[in-house]
């Protein structure tokens, strides 16, 4: 019988290897923070393109803050 097994990414691989060898809890604690700190950096990153390219301000910024207050109020 041949079953359709999701794929493990090069991730999920690495971070298997890493929890066959055992980690303490405050060692899981602080490879969390670290996979956390850098998947936010890679979005700020990718926010950062975007937001050049569509040269926005801290204008557009407050304007679209002001629209989603509105919305939410007149609900």
């Amino acid at each position: 019988m041949i079953t359709n097994q999701p794929v493990l990414s090069n991730l999920q691989i690495e971070l298997l290897k890493l929890y066959a060898n055992g980690v303490s809890d405050k060692q899981l604690l602080e490879i969390k923070w670290m996979l956390v700190q850098y998947f936010a950096d890679k979005a700020t990153e990718e926010m950062d393109k975007v937001w050049e390219e569509k040269q926005l301000t801290k204008e557009d910024m407050i304007n679209w803050t002001n629209e989603h207050n509105r919305r939410k109020s007149s609900h």
